[in-house]
């Protein structure tokens, strides 16, 4: 009999490590035979030490390989003439990718038959092969990376009193049945891939900037830093009622929270783009990817209709009393802005969340505003400062006029007064 290689065939002359390269390439493919004992040539060299070469494989393709792949493989000694070789018989596994387990989920570590060569598969094929096993649900597919900490996640369980063993990673999904981390895993872990964007920017139009930053790390801690942040900029604005002064400030600080988590909770990490905040004067925004999730409408939503893409990741939020209930994040909004007559504004598309949260404040002195005031006010679309002489001549108006109108400006605190007599120039108070 001529032995020779092919697509489900390979020779070794010997036993060597790479043979669980072959192994991997086959359980990744459609299965094959690796004859040990047989030269590249076809010619039987034969094996000698039977039972140590026995052990060696068995012990090195069960330690070595991840999942376990040891129920796909069989092996059987087979004599030619006076000699003995062992076949290797290597099913195709219903876990894929198979991989080395000091490589990890890489191309370096994943092995495909090609042809009659064991070769590295390419990431685009190794996603394709967790997702054929996994299926399309992104946080319960295998992470490509596993060398995971979680300083951030184990903090949060620690102060919320909760276990955080691979026992319960392993319960709350961070972790599958073969020990593998998932992406659930990875959004949670200290290297997670997904990132948030902010900008604030001069006005109402992404035209300057003023500020921009990226936050990174466990979705936990993007979650801290990013509200931290944003709560800064929640600036006090003081009102006299009555006999008292109110404190009350630009955005209600439950819209900012539910907004934010809406965002980190129920995106679509499927995608690899960051989550957008964009503060502007007048409002903030939230842009996250990813429409509805399926089997939910716009009017559902509004109603406090759930349908979580993550239902793993909600969990684990709701574990940590980040969320209270699901389906209670719109409706709080919505209240939240009870007796402004501005409202959040809520946008869908296929593949694109948005949610914009009036600046009550700000459009509060906006309705305060005379009809030449605000005229005044546009004069600074695109300037720094204007003179008493511009709005005269913008309204027409006589000289003690424009000086009324700006006085009453700057008492309403939305611009100052810079320089002194005919050199004075106004800003906007910010």
């Amino acid at each position: 009999m001529s032995y020779c290689e092919s697509q489900t065939s390979e020779l070794k002359r010997e036993y060597t490590p790479d043979i669980c390269k072959s192994v991997i390439a086959f359980a990744n493919t459609n299965g094959g035979t690796i004859h040990v004992g047989i030269a590249n040539d076809g010619s039987v060299a034969g094996i000698a030490d039977i039972d140590g070469v026995m052990l060696k494989l068995s012990n090195s393709i069960r330690d070595s390989i991840k999942p376990d792949v040891t129920m796909f493989v069989d092996y059987q000694q087979e004599s030619i003439t006076d000699k003995t070789i062992i076949k290797i018989i290597v099913q195709k596994g219903t876990s894929c990718p198979y991989y080395l387990a000091g490589k990890g989920i890489r191309p370096e570590g994943v092995y495909v038959r090609q042809g009659v060569s064991t070769v590295p598969a390419t990431e685009a094929a190794i996603l394709r092969m967790i997702k054929e096993t996994d299926g399309e649900k992104y946080e319960d597919i295998r992470s490509l990376h596993q060398e995971l900490s979680f300083a951030e996640a184990e903090k949060e369980f620690d102060a919320q009193n909760g276990q955080f063993s691979k026992k319960h990673q392993q319960t709350l999904g961070l972790i599958n049945a073969d020990g593998i981390y998932t992406n659930l895993g990875l959004l949670l872990s200290d290297q997670c891939v997904h990132t948030i964007k902010l900008a604030i920017f001069e006005g109402n139009e992404k035209a300057v900037f003023k500020d921009r930053c990226e936050f990174a790390g466990s979705l936990l801690k993007q979650l801290n830093d990013v509200y931290d942040f944003i709560d800064r900029c929640n600036r006090n604005r003081s009102e006299i009622e009555g006999l008292r002064r109110v404190d009350k400030r630009d955005y209600p600080t439950e819209a900012l929270r539910e907004a934010l988590l809406n965002a980190l909770v129920h995106r679509d990490y499927s995608f690899g783009d960051s989550t957008l905040i964009s503060i502007f004067d007048d409002r903030i925004e939230f842009v996250s990817i990813g429409g509805l999730a399926k089997g939910i409408t716009f009017d559902d939503m509004m109603l406090g209709v759930s349908v979580a893409r993550n239902r793993n990741l909600a969990n684990v939020f709701y574990r940590l009393t980040l969320i209270e209930a699901y389906g209670t994040g719109m409706p709080n909004i919505m209240r939240s802005y009870g007796g402004h007559a501005a409202k959040p504004q809520i946008e869908v598309s296929d593949n694109a969340f948005k949610i914009t949260l009036p600046n009550t404040n700000e459009l509060s002195a906006k309705a305060l505003l005379s009809e030449k005031e605000r005229v005044v006010m546009s004069l600074f679309e695109g300037k720094d400062s204007i003179a008493r002489k511009d709005i005269q001549a913008e309204l027409s108006v006589s000289q003690p006029m424009a000086v009324r109108i700006l006085k009453g400006l700057v008492d309403k605190g939305e611009i100052r007064p810079i320089g002194n007599g005919k050199n004075t120039r106004y800003i906007l108070n910010k």
